[in-house]
């Protein structure tokens, strides 16, 4: 007879039975017959499984860093998130970029702003008055019987001085800003067009643009007020009256700078100009009737940094002397040359001489006297 927990079919072959079995069931019995599971440890004894969620939350302890340039913060501690690290970064490339500037602010040196406008131009023009006869002749003989016999012809004439550094401004700065003038100075003074008064646009974009306009009026619209007249800003023959009889402009001076401020550098140049002229009623090919008007020019310009850069100037102001013509002639918008046989005119209060070297005797009047040395025909001085 089958005792239960047998299996179905009986005993399996080569495993065993019988007594030997019974005995071995009643001896594992007695081993576990003194543990006694009462109903209270069954029921506490039951498994409990822990969700996906709480199995990651328990893993990821484990593992996660809890620095706040990781990424984020363990779960119940206070460590900062992600919006609490990117402040931080902001604050740390901030403060990086303050300190970066004020190393950099004490190592290189201070570059002042630019300057404010641009001042008017004040110009004075005193016209020279003849003190003998005008001589007349072919331009070669009278340039060399003229003080102006030694002097360069044109831009040759207008030579640069030796260059070196200021407080504020390079020596590539300082040699940019007497380039300048020199550009200003043949433009001005010796450019064809420009005395024949067909041309002002090689001068006017030379100027600082807050001088445009007073330049413009200047040209349409001259006045001997000491701010329109146009030859302060430039030579210009009264078409009506004289025209060029020799290209080859005879010219002798000399250019300075001066550091006058730590943002502007200052340029005066003071040359004489030395023009051969003739009737403009004339045939061209009477050169036999052409004479020699000198104009002197001082003029002391500005630059600052952007004026450099740009390649402009500022014309503070304009000292000019030129004769010979009468003093009666407004001179404000182009010179009247007193030509070949012209004799003396109204006698100015002072003489004043173009050719001599220095500073100009400034006339106390409107019109000056041409100095007897300056005229063609008398005894040749050195050049300056």
């Amino acid at each position: 007879m089958a005792v239960p927990g047998d299996p179905p079919n009986g005993t399996p072959d080569g495993t065993g039975g019988g007594d030997d079995d019974f005995r071995s069931d009643e001896f594992r019995s007695d081993e576990f017959r003194s543990v006694v599971f009462d109903e209270d440890f069954v029921r506490a004894a039951r498994l409990q499984e822990y969700s996906a969620q709480e199995r990651m939350g328990e893993h990821a302890r484990a593992v996660r860093s809890r620095s706040i340039w990781s990424g984020g913060s363990a779960p119940g501690t206070s460590t900062p998130g992600r919006g609490a690290r990117q402040g931080m970064l902001l604050v740390l490339l901030i403060a990086t970029a303050f300190a970066a500037a004020v190393y950099l602010g004490l190592r290189n040196p201070y570059v002042p702003p630019p300057g404010g406008p641009a001042q008017a131009l004040t110009s004075t023009v005193v016209p020279l008055a003849p003190a003998a006869a005008v001589p007349g002749g072919l331009p070669p003989e009278l340039f060399a019987k003229s003080p102006a016999a030694d002097y360069r012809v044109g831009a040759a004439g207008i030579t640069l001085p030796a260059v070196r550094r200021t407080q504020h401004f390079t020596d590539v700065q300082v040699v940019t800003a007497l380039s300048i003038a020199k550009d200003y100075l043949v433009q001005s003074s010796l450019d064809p067009d420009v005395l024949a008064g067909s041309a002002t646009r090689p001068v006017r974009v030379l100027l600082d643009p807050d001088q445009l306009a007073q330049f413009d009026r200047s040209m349409t619209s001259p006045s001997g007020d000491g701010r329109h007249a146009v030859t302060g800003w430039l030579v210009r023959f009264d078409p009506a009256t004289a025209v060029m009889a020799d290209s080859r402009v005879r010219v002798s001076g000399t250019l300075a700078f001066e550091e006058v401020a730590q943002d502007v550098l200052e340029v005066t140049t003071d040359h004489t100009f030395v023009y051969a002229v003739r009737p403009a009623t004339g045939a061209p090919s009477a050169a036999d009737g052409a004479s020699l008007f000198t104009v002197r020019r001082e003029l002391r310009m500005r630059f600052d940094r952007d004026d450099l850069g740009a390649r402009r100037l500022e014309l503070a102001s304009a000292y000019v002397m030129a004769g010979p013509q009468d003093c009666s002639a407004d001179p404000a918008g182009g010179f009247r040359p007193l030509l070949a046989g012209a004799g003396p005119t109204t006698v100015g209060p002072a003489a004043s001489d173009p050719y001599a070297s220095g500073q100009p005797r400034r006339s106390a009047g409107l019109c000056g006297v041409l100095a007897p040395s300056a005229t063609p025909g008398a005894p040749v001085s050195p050049a300056p």
